[in-house]
């Protein structure tokens, strides 16, 4: 059956199951309302009605992704006489939040590309380079041309580099056959992964699902295609001869306890299996064999589809840098390359005039799109501020939010901070810890809008 066809089927019947037309008429339209004025929750430093600050200061900002662009819009409405300076190599830009439903055949490829240039100021210069080296002691930044870039001002906002190398026989244009999936790795292979878990769904079997041992962005993502693909072997009828795996790299299914214990719950519930410690090393497309870590060794688990997620770090340009945390102060976040910033101002701690955003930012939490929108009022107000003379009292407080699809037609609305605190955007109207309908319209309908006013500045 086409996925179109099953999604219609699944929305025709939890509108006219009882109690979800007026669950979905009040609730659906009061947070969809909330969603589409305020993105998420409402963040910190919110542009408000105050004159431009007069400035001849140089901004250098590395990465034209959400952060980046997030970042250049507010700028450019709070400064005036900026010359702000925008690079980044890549033509697209991706909807990452998107690649899920790619992936699970809810949308097309096509729904999470456009274009960086569609996104830039007026009056920001958007340099089609890589970044080569950051000269932090100089203040430039160079491009691979050759190009220095001085700055008064540096945001860095590259994201993050996904080390599929670093998984032994990994092979990304396999990606898609021999019941190999990974959504990751761009919106065509998410994609292939669609048509390769499609596949395994028809058939049933063995599926295999793991996150790796690194920091990641939004790791929710594991869990909800774990979900997904459970979902499916159950609406196609081969859930009853089939076998769904889930490798944790740790002892816990989620950061957040609360929510690692109802995923747990949920998993047990519809059967997955779980296996903690479990971090995947190598892989045999041919025989369709992974090999795991354990704390006793090797274990090799055989599948008929496996959703793969690479380990991922900080792009080289910015490990091979003075930017990275230092192994004495954290020495796993310095193996991995994030950036040493405050977590509360998202500065640099040795560089005051560099800020960190987004998914190299070394902070707790806070590598997902929705961090993004909290993150970037709270570093341009910090700016803005040193540039005025004054100070600033925002904080960036770990808000994350994740909403973790739970099956076709239901999501639970996950928002929490650095304390592991839930911090629910909609009190009274959504339960962050139930499968409702009107977090999977958030998810499927409301997000990508309230994505797009943020990296115009306006969200």
């Amino acid at each position: 059956m086409p996925a179109s066809t099953e999604h219609s089927q699944i929305l025709d019947s939890l509108l006219q199951a009882p109690g979800h037309r007026r669950s979905f008429l009040q609730a659906g339209l009061t947070a969809l309302g909330g969603m589409a004025a305020a993105g998420y929750a409402a963040s910190p430093a919110q542009a408000a009605t105050q004159p431009k600050v007069a400035t001849q200061a140089r901004i250098v900002i590395a990465g034209a992704g959400a952060a980046g662009l997030a970042a250049a819009a507010r700028l450019s409405a709070a400064l005036d006489g900026a010359r702000i300076t925008l690079i980044d190599a890549r033509a697209e830009h991706y909807y990452q939040p998107g690649f899920t439903l790619v992936g699970a055949g809810i949308k097309p490829a096509g729904y999470v590309v456009s274009r960086t240039a569609d996104y830039v100021p007026a009056g920001v210069q958007l340099v089609t380079e890589h970044v080569a080296e950051f000269d932090v002691e100089g203040n430039q930044v160079v491009t691979d041309s050759g190009t220095r870039h001085p700055y008064d001002f540096l945001i860095v906002a590259t994201g993050l580099q996904l080390e599929y190398s670093e998984i032994e026989g990994m092979d990304i244009r396999l990606i898609g056959q021999n019941g190999m999936g990974s959504i990751y790795a761009g919106p065509q292979a998410a994609e292939a992964t669609w048509r390769a878990m499609s596949a395994f769904a028809d058939q049933g079997g063995r599926g295999v699902f793991l996150r790796p041992a690194t920091e990641m962005k939004c790791a929710g993502a594991p869990l909800k295609y774990t979900f997904l693909t459970e979902d499916y072997l159950t609406r196609r009828g081969t859930r009853g001869k089939s076998k769904v795996i889930y490798n944790s790299n740790n002892k816990v299914l989620f950061s957040v306890p609360i929510v690692s214990e109802k995923v747990r719950m949920l998993y047990q519930e519809r059967g997955i299996a779980v296996n903690y410690d479990r971090v995947l090393r190598a892989i045999d497309p041919g025989k369709r064999v992974a090999t795991f870590a354990t704390p006793d060794g090797t274990e090799e688990q055989p599948y008929d589809f496996i959703h793969i997620i690479p380990p991922m770090r900080a792009p080289a340009v910015v490990r091979n840098s003075p930017l990275p945390w230092p192994a004495d102060k954290n020495k796993a976040w310095a193996a991995e390359g994030w950036m040493e910033v405050d977590k509360g101002t998202l500065r640099h701690v040795r560089y005051p005039n560099v800020f960190g955003l987004g998914d190299i930012a070394g902070v707790p939490k806070g590598k997902t799109a929705a961090s993004v929108k909290w993150q970037v009022p709270v570093a341009v107000d910090h700016l803005v501020a040193q540039i005025a003379g004054r100070s600033s009292s925002t904080l960036y407080t770990g808000y994350t939010s994740c909403p973790l699809i739970t099956r076709l037609g239901q999501a639970m609305l996950v928002e929490f901070d650095y304390q592991n605190n839930l911090t629910p955007s909609f009190p009274g109207v959504i339960a962050p810890l139930e499968e409702l309908w009107v977090s999977w319209v958030m998810k499927t309908m409301a997000l990508k809008p309230t994505y797009i006013s943020m990296l115009r500045g306006v969200a």
